[in-house]
């Protein structure tokens, strides 16, 4: 019976994160990575904040490889892109130092959002890429939860 709780919680978490993903016109594979993520980085409300906070830097770090790529191509040619992606994701090894900064997987989902995406460089664009990715990890959050009571209620 708990098998099957579940699976009514997992259905009814995703198929209401579907509905409103499609009504907002979000992508909805970037609200499950972030789904993804919550359960990846440690099911808790402190490493999801850690894990979101890196995906967002890894964001940041695409638009910073766009950038830079676009200067140095200028110079470089064809070239500057991929010198451009090796400053940057180089960089990661002395990032990944810092503790708080440390799981360079979350950064590079924040890659793959931002290339994936490809959002025009502008704040606004930038800053909608963070809805989709905070709606998933509350309903990662809100999902496991709900899963967990049911858990607890059954076994007792």
């Amino acid at each position: 019976m708990k098998t099957f709780q579940t699976a009514i919680i997992f259905g009814l978490f995703g198929a209401v994160a579907v509905s409103i993903s499609f009504a907002a016109q979000w992508p909805t594979w970037v609200m499950f990575i972030a789904w993804v993520s919550y359960y990846i980085f440690g099911r808790n409300i402190k490493n999801s904040a850690f894990a979101f906070i890196q995906i967002i830097l890894g964001i940041l770090m695409g638009v910073l490889i766009q950038l830079t790529g676009m200067f140095l191509g200028s110079y470089l040619g064809a070239i500057g892109l991929p010198v451009s992606i090796f400053i940057f994701i180089g960089s990661l090894a002395y990032i990944s130092k810092i503790k708080s900064l440390s799981t360079i997987p979350a950064w590079f989902l924040g890659l793959i959002v931002f290339f994936g995406i490809h959002p025009k460089l502008e704040p606004l664009s930038l800053l909608e890429l963070g809805v989709p990715l905070i709606f998933g990890f509350i309903f990662a959050f809100l999902n496991d939860t709900a899963v967990h009571k049911i858990q607890s209620a059954s076994e007792h």
